[in-house]
């Protein structure tokens, strides 16, 4: 391992000397407030009160039943998004709007032939049960619900099957796309953007207080936001290709009066990666392609880069489409976890980081921190703080108390530990270090051979599954 994680440093000073280090424009408190400080601080939302900083990220858990409802694991995970003391929960859940659109046989998706609105009802009240179990009042709770299709990393019975918004010569070499697979047509998108809709007038009738349209991590919405190669009108100039998201929009909002939206985005990203002969993540043959007129938020003259242009772009329709709430990601971690999910150790089909994973964390503070400067109006969540592990807390309290994020986004973490937040937010923040997630990536390998997502490594539940045993064999044969 050419880098040092988080953990390995014994003190704060020692993880903040590397920090700044790696970049001396990053900083982080070397004391922690608890609730009294920036991570309790509450926000002011459209007539509600958000009681603290804390977000929990949506997930595929890879862990529903086939038919589109939740399993017990599923009502486990959403408990234990209540008790974690989180009050902002972004979805909680990645909610495929049609059969087609799943990354996974068993995500939850808006199934016609069974009654979807009362396994989404329980697993709401069951999140704000469990709030409440913990002292906490569920009618602080922000709660949302993400909408989304996977386009072109559909996989609704195990097998790969894209729908695809147009041809990218280097995905779909990638990932073995046909040549001859039909795109979409806009009729097929239209039809879609309806089932959106439908799924968000479900979240409404439910309570939820918001639906997060989806337009991240190399999925159809994030797709069609870079598609300069599509013809008609969902393709080409930027206006055509933020069309299909800002119709979705409007029709939500004529059809669920009184139900916020919010959009998470992979608001930049790079050339897909994959691993060298050292098993070192590196960008495909990107010179080939330059100049470079795929994907959205990249640098068409050296696409390792992110160019910024577009994405502001897209910030301002959000703004002028009246949404408050955006939660930014970075790329896809099917062709570049490295920067969208920094971690110590890869996933199965990943690959060892190109740098010290510090450098994305990095460049997810950067990224949120430009948002935040140039749409100060909105708010925004941020992403990339699990890698920082025990420090996390220092880092986030910096980052808020200068106005840079407004809230401080968790997946992984909540997953290995989700008291986490409650912890943090106790004055001195005193965590519990044998649960902090090390990012060994199990939660992605799992999902990626079949299994159920989880903290195989430090949730007991999940060590005693079937499962855990198959991934130890599965990694001692990549060792």
């Amino acid at each position: 391992m050419k880098h040092t994680p988080p953990g390995r440093h014994r003190t704060v000073e020692e993880f903040r000397a590397h920090l700044r280090a790696v970049d001396s424009a990053l900083d982080c408190d070397l004391a922690l407030e608890g609730r009294r400080g920036p991570l309790g601080w509450p926000v002011e939302f459209r007539g509600r009160r958000i009681k603290n900083r804390f977000c929990v990220h949506p997930m595929e858990g890879w862990d529903g039943e086939r038919s589109g409802l939740p399993s017990d694991l599923t009502f486990r995970r959403w408990r234990n998004f209540g008790r974690s003391g989180a009050k902002l929960i972004w979805g909680g859940e990645a909610f495929a709007v049609q059969a087609d659109g799943r990354a996974n046989a068993r995500q939850l998706f808006l199934n016609p032939e069974v009654d979807v609105a009362t396994g989404l009802a329980r697993l709401y009240h069951e999140l704000r049960d469990a709030h409440r179990g913990t002292g906490g009042n569920p009618d602080d709770l922000y709660v949302g619900l993400q909408l989304t299709h996977s386009g072109r990393f559909a996989r609704p019975d195990g097998e790969a099957k894209p729908k695809i918004a147009y041809h990218h010569p280097v995905l779909d070499a990638k990932f073995g796309v046909d040549p001859e697979l039909p795109v979409l047509t806009d009729g097929e998108l239209e039809r879609i953007g309806e089932n959106y809709v439908e799924a968000a007038d479900v979240a409404r009738r439910i309570g939820f207080d918001f639906v997060d349209v989806k337009c991240c991590h190399g999925y159809l919405m994030h797709e069609l936001l870079g598609a300069r190669a599509r013809e008609g009108k969902y393709g080409g100039p930027f206006e055509n290709r933020t069309r299909f998201f800002r119709d979705v929009v409007e029709a939500i909002r004529a059809a669920c009066p009184g139900l916020e939206i919010g959009v998470r985005v992979s608001i930049a990203d790079v050339f897909p990666h994959a691993p060298g002969e050292d098993g070192v993540g590196a960008p495909l043959d990107w010179r080939e392609h330059v100049p470079y007129d795929h994907g959205f938020g990249v640098d068409r003259d050296d696409p390792r880069r992110f160019d910024f242009e577009e994405p502001m772009r897209f910030l301002a329709l959000v703004r002028d489409l009246g949404i408050g709430l955006v939660n930014v990601s970075l790329g896809s971690p099917y062709y570049c976890p490295h920067l969208q999910r920094p971690a110590a150790y890869p996933p199965s089909d990943g690959y060892l980081p190109p740098q010290d994973p510090l450098i994305e964390v990095a460049q997810h503070l950067h990224a949120v921190r430009r948002c935040k400067r140039e749409f100060p109006e909105l708010l925004f969540v941020g992403t990339g703080y699990s890698y920082l592990q025990e420090w996390l807390p220092h880092v986030a309290q910096h980052e808020l108390r200068a106005g840079h994020v407004d809230f401080v986004g968790l997946g992984r973490m909540i997953l290995a530990y989700p008291e986490f937040p409650r912890d943090a937010l106790r004055r001195g923040g005193e965590l519990n270090r044998k649960r902090i997630c090390r990012t060994f990536s199990d939660c992605t390998t799992g999902p990626r051979n079949g299994m159920v997502s989880g903290c195989y490594p430090l949730d007991p539940r999940y060590k005693r599954r079937p499962e855990a045993e198959r991934l130890r064999k599965l990694k001692g044969k990549k060792a």
